[in-house]
C-alpha cells in the first residue's frame, strides 16, 4: 500500500493497550505498527481509564483521546478528525460507535479486530459450566446474533483463528469478502538467536501465566490446583509450578502452597524471562477461543509447552506441536513428566515450536499481504459496501434502533 500522511487511522479501543497484562495488549500494538509503517497519522481513543500498566501511546507519536459511551460530543470529534479509516476493538465498541461513525463519517472505512469470536468463547463456558459437550448449535445465541450483525455490518473484519474463520464461513455462511485472516505477527527465529536461549539443563520448574481478568485463566489454574500437579508433584519431586498472571485477585493468591511446590507469584513483570528460564509452560485451557499468547510466547522463548485441544486450536496448523496436547489429565500429567526428563523429546519439541512460529506467524509474510488487502478495501470501498445488502439493512435497522436507544440514555443520564 502506498504511503499517505494524509490518512488518519481512528482506534477505539474497549480498554487501553497493556501489551505485559495480555495478548490483546500486544495485538493492538502489532496493528498499530502496521499503520504506522504505512505513515497513517493515528489516534487512540477510549472511555475506559489508564491504568499504570497501560502502554505509552504518546511516545509513538500517538495522539491520545478519552470519550464517552452515549455522548453526542463524540460525533463533533470524529467529524473533527475525519478519519480514512477506524478500527473497533472488538465487535462491543462497534456496536458502540459503528453507527455514529456511519452517520457522521460515511467515508471512513469500518474495521473490527475481533481479538477471539465471543460467542464461541462464551458458548464453550456455558457448555463447560453444564457438565456437557459443546456443540455448534450452541453458537447460536443472543451474543452471537450481536456479534455477526457487527460484522456484517463492518467493511472488514480481522480473525485471527483460522478456526473462527471456518466457523464464520460455514456455520454463520458470512462472505470471505468481510473476512481477513490475521493471526499473531512476529519476526522469523534465526539460528543465531536459538544458541543464545538456555538450554534444557539450564531450566527449571513449569510455569503458567495468563491474565486472571481472563476466565478460562482462571478455571486451568484451579485444575491444575485440584487435578494435575497434585500427582505431578510426586513424578517431579524437586519441580516447582509457578503462577504468573495479570490482575491476580485474592482468590487465586490464595492458592499459593510453598509446601505443595504450587507458588502463584502475582503479575509477571518480565514474562520473557520467567518463560526462558522454564523447563515448560503447561496451559491446560478447558474452554476459550482465539489464539493464545502465552503458547506463542513458549514458541519464542524455546520453552515446550503442554495444552489442550483449546489451547492449541488455530495455533499449529499441519505443524507437529511443540510439546503435548491432550484434553485427558492423565495424558497431560504424562506428557509433562516425559518432556521434563527426555531432553532429546524437549530439543524437538522447542524445534516445532520455532517452525510454527517461521511458518505460521512470519510477520515478513504477514504483513505485505495485509498491506495489499488495506489498499484494496479502500479502494473499492463504495463497490464492497453495494454487494454486502444485508450489512446495509443492518446499519439502516442499527441507525434507527440503536442511536434511540442511546439517545434515551443520554436524557436519562440528565435526570
Amino acid at each position: 500500500m502506498t504511503k499517505n500522511r494524509s490518512q488518519k487511522l481512528l482506534i477505539i479501543g474497549t480498554v487501553w493497550p497493556e501489551p505485559n497484562s495480555s495478548a490483546a495488549g500486544w495485538r493492538m500494538l502489532n496493528l498499530i505498527s502496521i499503520f504506522k509503517n504505512l505513515d497513517f497519522e493515528i489516534i487512540f481513543a477510549c472511555s475506559a481509564s489508564e491504568s499504570t500498566f497501560s502502554f505509552p501511546l504518546e511516545n509513538l507519536n500517538i495522539k491520545k483521546q478519552l470519550i464517552q459511551l452515549n455522548n453526542d460530543h463524540f460525533n463533533d470529534f470524529v467529524k473533527e478528525i475525519n478519519p480514512s479509516v477506524v478500527l473497533f476493538d472488538r465487535f462491543m465498541i462497534e456496536e458502540q460507535y459503528g453507527w455514529r461513525v456511519a452517520e457522521h463519517c460515511p467515508n471512513a472505512l469500518r474495521i473490527i479486530d475481533t481479538e477471539d469470536l465471543h460467542c464461541l468463547r462464551a458458548a464453550r463456558q456455558l457448555a463447560f459450566k453444564e457438565k456437557r459437550e459443546f456443540t455448534f448449535k450452541d453458537l447460536n445465541s443472543e451474543i452471537a446474533k450481536r456479534e455477526i450483525a457487527s460484522i456484517l455490518r463492518s467493511d472488514c473484519s480481522l480473525i485471527i483463528s483460522e478456526f473462527e474463520m471456518e466457523i464464520l464461513k460455514n456455520h454463520f455462511k458470512i462472505d470471505e469478502s468481510l473476512l481477513y485472516y490475521l493471526p499473531f505477527m512476529f519476526p522469523a527465529i534465526s539460528v543465531n538467536e536459538t544458541t543464545k536461549l538456555k538450554t534444557f539443563e539450564e531450566r527449571k520448574h513449569l510455569v503458567f501465566i495468563g491474565n486472571f481478568y481472563h476466565e478460562p485463566n482462571w478455571d486451568a489454574v484451579l485444575y491444575l490446583k485440584k487435578e494435575i500437579w497434585p500427582k505431578l508433584s510426586k513424578l517431579l519431586p524437586n519441580t516447582n509450578l509457578q503462577i504468573f498472571g495479570a490482575y491476580s485477585s485474592p482468590k487465586v493468591l490464595q492458592l499459593n502452597n510453598p509446601k505443595e511446590r504450587f507458588f502463584c507469584l502475582g503479575r509477571a513483570e518480565n514474562a520473557q524471562e520467567i518463560i526462558s528460564n522454564a523447563k515448560i509452560l503447561i496451559a491446560p485451557l478447558r474452554f476459550g477461543a482465539g489464539l493464545k499468547g502465552k503458547l506463542a510466547e513458549a514458541m519464542l522463548y524455546g520453552t515446550p509447552s503442554i495444552t489442550t485441544s483449546i489451547g492449541s486450536e488455530g495455533m499449529n496448523g499441519n505443524y507437529p506441536w511443540n510439546g503435548g496436547i491432550s484434553d485427558d489429565y492423565h495424558e497431560l500429567i504424562n506428557a509433562a513428566y516425559t518432556l521434563y526428563t527426555n531432553e532429546e523429546k524437549w530439543k524437538k519439541a522447542q524445534q516445532n515450536g520455532f517452525e510454527i512460529i517461521n511458518n505460521r506467524f512470519n510477520i515478513d509474510t504477514l504483513i505485505p499481504s495485509f498491506n495489499s488487502f488495506l489498499s484494496e478495501i479502500i479502494k473499492n470501498k463504495v463497490i464492497r459496501r453495494e454487494s454486502n445488502f444485508i450489512g446495509q439493512l443492518l446499519m439502516h435497522h442499527t441507525l434507527a434502533s440503536t442511536k434511540y436507544l442511546s439517545k434515551w440514555i443520554m436524557e436519562k443520564n440528565k435526570s
